[in-house]
């Protein structure tokens, strides 16, 4: 069997303290004028912005819908920016991707969670209820600043959220006839795992978490999506599930029968939700979920996820 491999045009700048090199990569990329995405943690990234900072928007919000962005757009448009540059989690990197589509600016990513759509050209937006996906190569980002020391205050409970929503990019790329996604996915997994398996709070943890989540942003980014990604997708645009925390739930549901119980038991020793029903989703809902997403198999998974049983 054949593949076809194009590798990312993103360049990545990873370690301790790399926030601080933002205004050198925004000058790198030509820009003069930049608009600052972020709600919690950008006052350390404006400072180092200095002059080159614009305006800042805070108001991400999850699934990228289209009436943010507007409102986002309008306010660099105003103050003539000319980069973009996002901090924080899936969020921020969607509305950052979103802006540089629709204005043709550069765009510096610094994820302080382990969403991994930093490395990929796939941009999710929600309209009317609904979630589009997209792949445009005019969507990858152009620099992506990975610092741990920004992750180091990241909440228990969305860390392994986050982490498992990294989990699930990778073991969808697992078994690719391409034999260097095949490797990125089986170290990101066994990454993601081990860092869990332990306190994921230390620095080598986060270091870990962050570099595997990296790795399974790459895989994801040179896959098509899989069952469990529509399932996501429709849960969260069409009935407001919370992301990561949805890839969560329905990640033992939909892994392959040799990670299936080491990912749900992960997930049970912190107390994350592994049933569709823990976080709100109605059982009369889901057939509505299945028909969104057009695959034959989703009422089945949906309703073991939606049970917490294991997949038949």
């Amino acid at each position: 069997m054949g593949f076809t491999f194009e590798p990312a045009r993103t360049r990545v700048v990873f370690g301790r303290g790399t926030a601080a090199s933002v205004r050198d990569e925004a000058e790198r990329l030509g820009a003069t004028r930049v608009l600052l995405i972020a709600r919690h943690g950008g006052d350390e990234v404006a400072a180092e912005l200095g002059p080159l900072l614009a305006a800042r928007f805070t108001g991400a919000a999850m699934h990228t819908p289209v009436e943010v962005t507007e409102r986002a757009l309008a306010l660099l448009r105003e103050h003539g920016a000319d980069g973009v540059v996002s901090v924080g989690g899936g969020s921020s990197t969607g509305l950052s991707k979103a802006l540089s589509a629709r204005a043709g600016v550069p765009q510096i990513v610094i994820p302080t969670t382990y969403a991994g759509s930093e490395v990929t050209q796939v941009l999710g937006e929600t309209a009317s209820g609904l979630k589009k996906t997209r792949r445009d190569p005019a969507i990858q980002p152009d620099t992506v600043i990975y610092d741990v020391d920004l992750t180091l205050d990241l909440p228990l409970d969305v860390t392994v959220t986050s982490a498992l929503n990294a989990l699930a990019h990778a073991v969808t790329a697992r078994g690719n006839e391409n034999p260097l996604i095949d490797a990125i996915a089986t170290k990101a997994i066994e990454g993601i795992l081990h860092a869990l398996g332990g306190n994921p709070s230390t620095v080598d943890a986060r270091t870990e978490l962050l570099h595997s989540a990296w790795l399974a942003g790459t895989c994801l980014a040179n896959v098509p999506m899989g069952l469990h990604h529509k399932l996501a997708h429709v849960l969260g645009g069409s009935f407001g599930l919370p992301h990561a925390a949805t890839h969560a739930a329905l990640l033992s549901h939909t892994a392959p029968a040799d990670l299936s119980e080491r990912i749900h038991d992960t997930a049970t020793r912190f107390g994350t939700a592994t049933s569709l029903r823990e976080l709100g989703m109605v059982e009369s809902d889901l057939s509505r979920a299945a028909e969104i997403s057009e695959h034959p198999d989703a009422l089945r998974v949906l309703t073991n996820a939606w049970r917490d049983v294991p997949s038949d």
